[in-house]
């Protein structure tokens, strides 16, 4: 069953996601095991990276510069340097100038081989920056393919709550007023976590991951009507905030509509779609008397286990259906035992 259309967005990303030069330097690569270390070509730090996957292509050396692609880092390895070292000097630089003329946006070597001065000195004029790591070929192109991954997701900016309940990504949505905040510090008084309040950004990773992180200006705050700004990192200590988290629920708050027939068997799964993915959803009526933080967390334990494939209304509705077949099986024998036989009759 289809989901509602998204809740109105705040601010959408550009529609092809980059990254410079000078922002993958600056995303301190050296944290996940990849320091790099800009050899020349400083001035063309503003190239962009349009793509997560590198290319490594030998081919490129050798005059086959069509299979190149623009946007993607080109790796040298050890067996690039030493195809370079092997060509005679006025070819090398002909292989070279050919090769950074492309819209490449930087030249990444690997490994511990020598660096042509050649190679420095085609790369300073085209203005390709070349970088330079320590680590293995295999070991670098998965560092970098990992960092650019996360750094070129497609993100949207909504407005929700995203909370963590059982180590479940729940997020929150519905217009403005409708309780959001205060239910979701409700949430974290009974020792669940924020990870954002009012604005969420939120990008997609692979194919199947929603990711939801709060923007680093309003980060561990909260609104709260009636309080105004609380941190509610300070307040309750740091275990009860988190920087991001996936989202697995989307849960949307309305007021309730008397004239609206509301959902009260849960048989159906319904869907809300964010970047392009559909996450679980589900619709919570507001009124006075219901505790909407019992209620939500209530329903994060149940998808926890609609996940392992435990489905409570599935369950009941079957064991009801086989409960009215065993029932109706007698009767119709009844019926057959009263039934008289037509060649019995006179």
């Amino acid at each position: 069953m289809e989901g509602p259309a998204a809740p109105p967005l705040i601010d959408t990303m550009s529609a092809t996601p980059a990254v410079t030069v000078e922002d993958l330097l600056g995303s301190r690569p050296e944290a996940i095991g990849l320091p790099l270390t800009l050899l020349a070509g400083g001035h063309g730090l503003q190239r962009r990276i349009t793509s997560p996957y590198i290319q490594k292509t030998g081919l490129a050396l050798a005059g086959f510069h069509e299979y190149l692609q623009a946007g993607r880092v080109l790796i040298f390895g050890d067996s690039e340097l030493r195809f370079l070292e092997s060509l005679p000097a006025v070819a090398r630089q002909i292989a070279l100038a050919k090769s950074l003329e492309q819209d490449i946006p930087c030249l990444l070597i690997t490994g511990r081989g020598a660096v042509a001065d050649d190679l420095l000195t085609e790369a300073e004029r085209a203005g390709v920056p070349i970088l330079r790591t320590t680590v293995p070929t295999s070991a670098a192109i998965g560092k970098i393919t990992a960092l650019l991954e996360d750094r070129l997701a497609v993100r949207e900016m909504i407005h929700g709550v995203l909370v963590d309940i059982l180590g479940l990504g729940v997020l929150l949505v519905g217009e403005s007023g409708i309780g959001k905040s205060e239910c979701a510090l409700d949430l974290v008084v009974r020792g669940h976590r924020l990870v954002a309040d009012d604005t969420v950004e939120i990008r997609r990773r692979a194919e199947s991951i929603i990711l939801g992180r709060c923007p680093d200006l309003t980060r561990h705050h909260m609104e709260v009507r009636g309080l105004g700004l609380i941190n509610i990192r300070d307040l309750f200590g740091v275990a009860a905030t988190r920087s991001s988290k996936r989202i697995e629920l989307v849960v949307q708050l309305e007021r309730w509509d008397e004239t609206r027939e509301y959902d009260r068997l849960g048989l159906d799964d319904e869907q809300y779609e964010l970047l392009g993915l559909r996450v679980p959803f589900i619709r919570m009526p507001v009124a006075p008397g219901r505790n909407l933080g019992t209620l939500i967390e209530v329903a994060a334990r149940n998808q926890l286990l609609r996940a392992r494939g435990v489905h409570a209304a599935r369950a009941l509705a079957a064991r009801l259906d086989a409960a009215l077949a065993s029932a109706a099986a007698p009767g119709l024998d009844e019926r057959d035992d009263d039934e008289t036989d037509p060649a019995e009759l006179p």
